[in-house]
C-alpha cells in the first residue's frame, strides 16, 4: 500500500512543510546577518565619535541599564548624523549627555501610621 494516494499526499505535505521551514530559516539568517551588519556599523560610528573614556563609561552604563545605554547610543548617532558633533565626545561630555538623558527619578514616600 505504499503507492496509495494518501501516502503520496502525506509525502507531498511533508515536502511543502520542509521547504517552508528552509525558507523561514533562510529569512531568519538574513535578518540576523542584517542585524549584525547594522550593529557593526553602529559600533564603528561610535568608535569614530567617542573617546576611549566615553566608550568605557557607556559600557559601564550598559551593564546596569542596557535600555538606557541603547537610548544614549541612538541620541549620539542622531547628533552625529545631524552634524552637531565637533570632534570627539570625551568622558566629561558623556557625563553631561547622560545627565541630560537620565530619566526623572520617581520617589515614593511611604508613611506608616
Amino acid at each position: 500500500m505504499s503507492g496509495s494516494p494518501d501516502d503520496d499526499r502525506l509525502e507531498e505535505l511533508r515536502q511543502k512543510k520542509m521547504e517552508e521551514l528552509q525558507d523561514q530559516k533562510q529569512q531568519e539568517e538574513a535578518q540576523q546577518q542584517a542585524q549584525q551588519q547594522a550593529d557593526a556599523q553602529k559600533q564603528a560610528l561610535l568608535r569614530q565619535y567617542l573617546t576611549d573614556g566615553a566608550r568605557k563609561r557607556l559600557n559601564s552604563v550598559r551593564m546596569s541599564k542596557p535600555q538606557f545605554a541603547e537610548q544614549v547610543e541612538q541620541q549620539i548617532l542622531a547628533i552625529a548624523q545631524s552634524g552637531r558633533i565637533n570632534g570627539k565626545i570625551d568622558d566629561q561630555k558623556m557625563k553631561e549627555l547622560l545627565r541630560e538623558l537620565k530619566p526623572d527619578k520617581k520617589s515614593f514616600n511611604i508613611k506608616r501610621r
